[in-house]
């Protein structure tokens, strides 16, 4: 998912939607949503290989049979970040929309990769945003990671209360992407919600929080940032597997992108000597490379802010 993109409209642009590379720089992505994209495509890829258009993707989504129904829907999510899919498609968001309110109680897959196409929307139809609203009482948690991050991705600054409420969730995935989308939404009431994330019982809750505090400038996130970049301790938290060899260096490397957003006003000594050993010794080359970055923006941010040695 190029924008989201764990477990990634024109409108006036919302935060996901003008830059969607801060999405992937700056915070580690719910696996819920991406585990459920890899095993799809990578295991499942049941629609033909032509070329098909996404009004015949949406009349197999509203009259196909069951194995055809939600691999179209995948296929809608897929097909709409594509900018040019909404260009040349324009009547396409009403009938998504329409689709979507139509799958309550349906088959949760269709309403998960359906709620995904919405968020992708340049310029989502009136009552988008409230149809998304309703749904964030589904029984199934996946669609509801799903439509959180639609609500985020078209940033309407309204929700915010709405997703703050949201972390109060049993669910992990549930509170990792409602602290994901508080992080790129407007911070509007949003920070104490934030910081009390920092202290969640589920280690990625907390690396999303510390991202989201440091992308706000929140020094409060520092001490997050810290754990995430120790490796041993990273290590003893995550699991590789066939996709995710280094699942420690890809913490590591979010939390050293955070760093660097968060700048020398934010980041005291001694992490920043944390970071210089890392650019040192650290046995990921990817990682190393994470490190000399974030201490050259801390460089940059010291110069910015009108000191001119150089600590490096």
């Amino acid at each position: 998912m190029e924008k989201l993109r764990e477990r990634e409209p024109e409108r006036p642009e919302g935060p996901l939607a003008a830059a969607p590379s801060l999405a992937v720089q700056f915070f580690l992505i719910p696996l819920a949503v991406v585990a459920v994209v890899v095993a799809i495509y990578g295991g499942f890829r049941m629609m033909v290989t032509d070329e098909r258009t996404p009004e015949e993707y949406l009349l197999d989504v509203r009259a196909g049979g069951r194995e055809r129904r939600w691999p179209a829907a995948y296929e809608l999510s897929r097909l709409m970040g594509d900018p040019a899919t909404e260009e040349r498609h324009p009547g396409l968001g009403r009938a998504l929309l329409a689709a979507f309110v139509d799958s309550r109680g349906d088959d949760p897959r269709i309403r998960r990769y359906l709620a995904l196409a919405i968020g992708r929307l340049r310029t989502p139809p009136p009552g988008t945003v409230e149809a998304l609203t309703e749904a964030l009482d589904d029984p199934d948690s996946e669609t509801v990671i799903s439509v959180v991050w639609a609500l985020a991705s078209l940033g309407d600054e309204a929700v915010v209360p709405l997703i703050v409420s949201m972390y109060q969730s049993s669910d992990a995935g549930v509170r990792k992407m409602a602290v994901y989308a508080l992080g790129v939404l407007p911070d509007d009431g949003a920070r104490t919600t934030l910081r009390a994330a920092l202290d969640d019982p589920t280690p990625d809750v907390q690396w999303n929080a510390a991202v989201a505090l440091a992308r706000h400038g929140d020094a409060r996130s520092a001490r997050v940032l810290a754990r995430m970049l120790d490796r041993d301790h990273v290590t003893g938290l995550v699991t590789a597997s066939e996709t995710r060899l280094d699942p420690a260096g890809e913490v590591m490397i979010s939390g050293l992108q955070a760093v660097a957003g968060l700048g020398s006003a934010g980041v005291g000594e001694d992490l920043r000597s944390t970071v210089a050993g890392l650019a040192d010794s650290d046995p990921s080359v990817q990682v190393q490379n994470a490190a000399l970055q974030a201490l050259d923006a801390l460089d940059a941010s010291l110069v910015g802010s009108g000191v001119a040695e150089r600590r490096r």
